[in-house]
């Protein structure tokens, strides 16, 4: 019997792409049933590999620009562009990524958004109406501020100093918006949290010892995205502080909210949209998928998680594959099978060869395949 089967891997985080998943699932898949039909669709819901899955969807082609990373050390970034629909898609973790850092070196307090701003800038230039925007992975904690400043927003104090750094934020007095302030028609950014700007479940408490916050520093930190946002509320009359997702990427949901009008999404259902998954799940017969983790988060708002559901609700049996798999009752429930890297090797050895061990694992599957497939 010829399958149809959909491959829609999202990355081991550290380990693999979901480029790189995907092509090692479908080779596994193909050593033992090479008559199958597969379609390779990589996914992405906000983070890191964010700008090759949706380019490719939207047949943007890559353009390059020179800026700074969060550290302000100069680097090029790649970002894409699709010139018949004018629609830049951007990757934060290309430019401001946490992984873009060598590990303790830098301080959150010494790190903002503001090679981004290049990036936006670059867009503009080109006359974007549309921007897709990914905004998972990054290093920073300043709910946009650099990002802002590069775009020509400045931020002054109470004795009419410019603001340069975003510890200084509390010291924040007056707004300014850009002389020749860039407007895109839609800028649509993907997160997969609904995390607020501040509080117990801010960006500074959940995220930020992710980034090198301490204990000790998040009464700072807070303070800082606090009065920005209160100063931005008193000027602008609107209050994003607890807005679902505002808390996103050390608070850069916020200040694409704020400094460039964007629209937060859900990124598995933008990612759905681009790639017209729902109609590939109901015209294949089989779905595999993959993830560095499968465990109860699985089903908290993960891609891998929701393409399950869906694949449910259109009767289409989901396999899901893992570097680890710790299943409670309700994700087994979830999945026709899960199967993971460390039912065949240890756990340092799935990192290290994870590539053809995903390989091989998916080959054993393939082989077993029991008769979950009815179509």
């Amino acid at each position: 019997m010829r399958l149809r089967v959909l491959v829609v891997p999202d990355k081991f985080k550290g380990t693999l792409s979901a480029t790189v998943a995907a092509q090692a699932i479908a080779q596994g898949w193909r050593r033992a049933r090479p008559q199958d039909h597969l379609k390779l669709i990589p996914m992405s819901d906000g983070g890191e590999g964010f700008g090759e899955v949706m380019g490719r969807f939207s047949g943007a082609q890559i353009q390059k620009a020179k800026t700074v990373d969060a550290a302000h050390r100069p680097c090029v970034a790649e970002w894409w562009w699709q010139d018949k629909t004018k629609t830049a898609v951007i990757e934060t973790a290309r430019v401001i990524g946490l992984a873009m850092l060598p590990p303790k070196r830098f301080h959150p307090f010494e790190l903002d958004t503001f090679g981004l701003g290049a990036i936006f800038n670059a867009a503009a230039r080109k006359g974007a109406r549309e921007c897709l925007v990914g905004i998972g992975g990054s290093a920073t904690n300043d709910a946009g501020f650099g990002m802002a400043r590069a775009m020509g927003w400045r931020f002054i104090d109470k004795a009419n100093r410019k603001l340069t750094t975003w510890p200084q934020l509390p010291e924040l007095k007056m707004i300014h918006l850009p002389s020749e302030e860039r407007i895109f028609e839609k800028v649509r950014v993907a997160v997969d949290v609904r995390n607020p700007l501040v509080g117990r479940l801010g960006a500074t408490r959940v995220y930020g010892p992710q980034k090198g916050l301490l204990p000790a520093d998040f009464a700072m930190a807070e303070n800082c995205l606090t009065r920005l946002a209160n100063v931005w509320k008193k000027q602008f009359q609107h209050d994003l502080k607890q807005t679902p997702g505002a808390g996103a990427a050390g608070g850069l949901g916020f200040g694409l909210m704020a400094f460039l009008g964007a629209r937060l999404e859900p990124g598995f259902h933008l990612f759905a949209r681009h790639s017209g998954l729902e109609q590939l799940i109901q015209s294949c017969d089989l779905v595999l998928t993959a993830e560095g983790a499968i465990d109860e988060s699985t089903l908290m708002g993960k891609g891998v998680g929701q393409l399950a559901s869906a694949c449910r609700k259109w009767g289409v049996p989901c396999i899901a594959l893992a570097g680890v798999a710790l299943p409670s009752a309700r994700v087994k429930r979830t999945f026709a099978q899960i199967h993971a890297l460390n039912d065949i090797a240890d756990l340092e050895q799935a990192k290290v060869r994870a590539k053809s061990l995903l390989a091989e694992l998916t080959m054993r599957v393939a082989r077993n395949l029991p008769a979950i497939v009815n179509r």
